[in-house]
């Protein structure tokens, strides 16, 4: 009898010790510093810093293709650096625009869109989300043309694995809508998202860049459909565009947080790439004072080593733009003609200034926005005159050089002097609003290639590289990458016989001749 009543005493203190020890199991067995969601607006965060220079690779892309194509910066080198320099299909970088943005961007757009659509709560964050996606699917129909739009990002919500390309036309009109629909739907009068890395939750902010958006849009449509862009420009003025570059849409850098092109042009690329001479001989012939903030020359090196703080000189009379149409041999040729001792010896990008490791990064500034409200009021589509908004345009992006250092800052009297010394003349409208824009637009890869197939301007030679790949004066667009032609060949091919052949003369529909 007493050994069964230990055996039942030793069972009941075993029962309950093993109670014991899982009262509160599932407590302890929760990670209490490892997310499982994220709160929307959070998610916006990250598509708005993956929409910039994410990284060396994007960078690399940018440098290859968008800049050497608008013939701003320039590399003789070829390899992997090949691309615009030479005219050439670079199978390792026409993808990356699309790589990030599909992978990243759009799916981080589309995330933040569907779980916030249906909460009164979060209608800023939802618009807000709806003009960011704006602002990325012109990157990527601008880049690439007929892409996937209105399937795209669906891959986790509603299983499309294989979207449809939808045509450029299509896009930009729902593009329009979406940027009117967002912009005027912003509610200021509630709380704001303070984690909004752009703006802080200021919804007033965020209407103008929407607005602003819009006119960038609508202006895209100037030579395939003028009734609608002057619809839409006049739409975007209506409802409040930028007002000075307090309102400008900027990625900011910290010594932490490193602006990339900074970044890798101060470190694996530093010797790589240099100023082209159109752009550093424009800004020479009309005494810019933007060039010494944008450009620095070790004068006499000889190699990568002596390109040292010693030999550099931001003097606007001793820079010397890389010529166009040379590779790493046949640079040698032209060296002694040029005034320099080595392709070492050329302008490059300042990196104390415009380049520093914690320089901002630029989306939409007031600058763009007041130069095309001047390229409208010359086509007669709205009020006002282009002359003082050419004006206003130039002078913001004067101004815009003192976000970058302190020392940059532009004095108020070399600003006016400027301003006097290049009033916009009559009959060479388009072409001086449009320069300005190449020069307002420095280092924004992706809006310097769009601006310059759109309006023809600044009018640039062809780039004479004897190995060019291309029959048109110019890079026109990206060619899809190789991985949609695996796994979307369908969606690719009918893509293909709408817009043309996939390849880097292939005009997208708004860059008409």
């Amino acid at each position: 009898m007493k050994a069964k009543l230990k055996y039942t005493l030793g069972l009941l203190l075993s029962i309950s010790l093993i109670s014991g020890c899982d009262q509160g199991f599932d407590d302890i067995n929760i990670n209490k510093v490892d997310p499982t969601s994220l709160a929307p607006s959070l998610i916006l965060n990250k598509a708005i810093i993956s929409t910039t220079y994410l990284d060396g690779v994007s960078t690399l892309g940018m440098l290859c293709y968008n800049f050497g194509i608008v013939q701003q910066i320039i590399t003789p080198y070829g390899s992997s650096l090949s691309g615009g320099n030479y005219n050439q299909f670079n199978n390792s970088n026409t993808p990356l625009v699309w790589v990030n943005f599909y992978r990243n961007v759009v799916k981080q757009l589309v995330a933040v869109t569907d779980q916030t659509k249906d909460d009164p709560l979060q209608a800023n964050t939802y618009h807000s989300a709806r003009i960011w996606k704006a602002y990325a699917f012109m990157i990527l129909t601008d880049t690439y043309g007929d892409i996937p739009y209105f399937e795209a990002g669906q891959g986790y919500i509603s299983e499309v694995i294989r979207p449809k390309y939808d045509p450029q036309e299509a896009i930009y009109k729902d593009i329009l809508k979406e940027l009117e629909e967002a912009s005027g739907a912003l509610d200021a009068s509630v709380a704001p998202v303070t984690t909004d890395i752009l703006y802080g939750g200021n919804v007033a902010r965020w209407k103008k860049l929407g607005y602003s958006l819009m006119l960038r849009a609508a202006m895209r449509l100037t030579k395939v459909d003028p009734t609608t862009a002057k619809t839409y420009v006049t739409k975007a003025m209506t409802g409040g565009l930028f007002e000075s570059n307090a309102d400008n849409s900027i990625i900011r850098h910290t010594a932490i947080y490193n602006n990339y092109i900074a970044n890798h042009l101060a470190a694996r690329e530093k010797t790589n790439f240099y100023l082209a001479a159109p752009f550093v001989n424009y800004l020479k012939e009309n005494n810019d004072p933007r060039l010494p903030i944008m450009a620095v020359r070790y004068v006499g090196a000889k190699g990568g080593p002596e390109q040292t703080p010693s030999r550099a000189s931001s003097d606007p009379k001793v820079q010397i733009g890389m010529p166009m149409g040379y590779n790493d041999v046949s640079i040698n040729s032209v060296l002694a003609q040029n005034g320099v001792v080595s392709l070492w010896d050329f302008t490059q990008v300042n990196l104390t200034t415009v380049l520093k490791l914690d320089a901002p990064e630029f989306h939409v500034t007031y600058a763009q926005s007041q130069l095309l409200l001047a390229e409208a009021a010359f086509r007669g589509w709205i009020t006002g005159d282009a002359a003082a908004y050419f004006a206003k345009g130039v002078r913001a992006h004067l101004e815009q050089m003192a976000l970058y250092d302190a020392s940059a800052t532009i004095p108020e009297a070399t600003i006016a002097a400027y301003l006097a010394a290049h009033p916009l003349d009559k009959g060479k409208e388009l072409d001086q609003i449009n320069t300005q824009y190449w020069v307002a637009s420095f280092l924004d890869g992706n809006e310097l290639f769009a601006n310059f197939r759109r309006s023809g301007f600044p009018a640039l030679k062809k780039n004479p590289y004897p190995g060019s790949e291309i029959t048109e004066d110019f890079i026109r667009r990206m060619p899809y990458p190789d991985s949609e032609i695996i796994v979307n060949l369908q969606n690719v091919n009918d893509a293909n016989a709408r817009q043309g052949p996939n390849d880097l003369n292939t005009r997208v529909w708004w860059d008409k001749k």
